[in-house]
């Protein structure tokens, strides 16, 4: 068994860069420091530092281990500040994973609900791809994923698709674009410099079929993992860009753009995946409940 004192002198060395500087801030003898570190090294028989010159340098496992590090004190930091207040004040902690290619001010409406509720509520929300997501809600790291597609049945993951919803996508680009443009909508994109995500997503799937079934030639000019990235680059004006229609307002206001045209055959959809069937935690249930009633409706 790991013992968890040695682990958090690693864990201090490791962020401070050296031992002297952990013995500073531990109030330890830099001997007591490694010889702990020494004991954690055999106990867990890997090798966490290695010397360099007068320095140490952090190992590959030692940064994997000061990955796991940092989420078990970072645990042990909100039980302290949970137990510390009084229990009707001790918020409810709801973990939520948000796969990286759903739109930010998506997730911000469909989560916003869990913070507007009487019972008080911590939101922790984590971005990154759904296969990680799905793998820490299976071990009840999380306690939902949002993302933009059911749970694929190549993921062994066991876990309950909730459809909050769909809608339709626009094309939004700056006025010295839409100035050059010619034609009406669609055509008006053929030549046109455009930006998209990039493959192996469901909505870039999409937005190729469809280019496709309409013999449009647009310029790619750009691919992005992060739709908030595409959409700064369309504010500067390297190409247009698409969007769920449901932001329009937000986005021409935010990016001081337009809309050229809607894409009614391209629909972007939305899930809540939990490991229950029957949806039991009242947080869970209230975001759902509201994505189905405000957002999409």
């Amino acid at each position: 068994m790991i013992n968890y004192k040695h682990l958090h002198y690693f864990w201090v060395v490791a962020k401070e860069g050296s031992i002297a500087k952990a013995s500073e801030r531990l109030h330890i003898t830099p001997q007591t420091i490694s010889g702990q570190l020494s004991l954690l090294e055999a106990s867990l028989d890997v090798e966490l530092f290695t010397k360099s010159g007068r320095n140490i340098e952090i190992t590959e496992i030692g940064r994997l281990v000061l990955n796991y590090s940092d989420e078990i004190f970072s645990l042990g930091s909100e039980l302290e500040q949970m137990l510390q207040n009084e229990p009707e004040e001790r918020p409810q902690i709801f973990r939520v994973g948000v796969a990286d290619v759903v739109p930010k001010s998506i997730a911000q409406r469909i989560l916003l609900p869990a913070l507007q509720m009487q019972t008080p509520t911590r939101l922790v929300c984590k971005e990154t791809g759904l296969d990680t997501l799905l793998a820490d809600l299976a071990v009840h790291r999380l306690d939902l994923v949002i993302a933009d597609r059911r749970i694929p049945s190549t993921v062994s993951t066991r876990g309950f698709s909730h459809k909050l919803g769909e809608c339709t996508v626009s094309f939004f680009a700056k006025e010295s674009i839409i100035s050059e443009l010619n034609g009406a909508f669609p055509g008006c994109l053929n030549g046109a410099p455009i930006l998209l995500p990039t493959r192996g997503t469901q909505l870039r799937s999409d937005i190729d079929q469809w280019i496709t079934k309409t013999r449009l030639h647009p310029k790619i000019v750009a691919e992005f993992d992060d739709s908030a990235l595409m959409k700064s680059f369309g504010q500067k004006g390297v190409g247009m860009f698409i969007a769920p229609t449901v932001l329009r307002n937000e986005v021409e206001e935010q990016y001081k753009v337009k809309a050229i045209g809607e894409v009614t055959e391209i629909k972007e959809s939305f899930y809540a995946i939990s490991v229950e069937r029957r949806i039991t935690n009242p947080i869970t249930a209230t975001v759902i409940k509201a994505a189905n009633n405000m957002l999409f409706n």
